[in-house]
């Protein structure tokens, strides 16, 4: 994940990453698996000064590919803390 997440940050993207649904262009999901364990994170490059890593987190649901509404709903309010910091910080992008 860190290979990609550095591909980001210099304006490419990774093979591995594809777009996070019902956020909209720029965010997008990496997914690893490691011992058995499915791992993902969540990024968004919608800043042209910034890379903002929105979310990490082991998927545990035993069933089926649909992450927890938790974890979805945690995506989408740091989205909006992240476009708070970015325009604190660099102005409207």
């Amino acid at each position: 994940m860190g290979n990609a997440l550095g591909l980001a940050q210099f304006g490419g993207k990774a093979p591995t990453a594809k777009p996070w649904k019902g956020l909209g262009a720029g965010v997008l999901e990496l997914v690893e698996s490691h011992d058995g364990n499915a791992y993902r994170s969540v990024y968004t490059v919608r800043f042209p000064e910034a890379v903002y890593v929105l979310h990490a987190f082991q998927k545990k649901l035993p069933s089926g590919i649909r992450t927890s509404r938790r974890d979805v709903e945690l995506v989408a309010q740091r989205l909006r803390a992240a476009q708070h910091d970015y325009e604190e910080h660099y102005g409207t992008p």
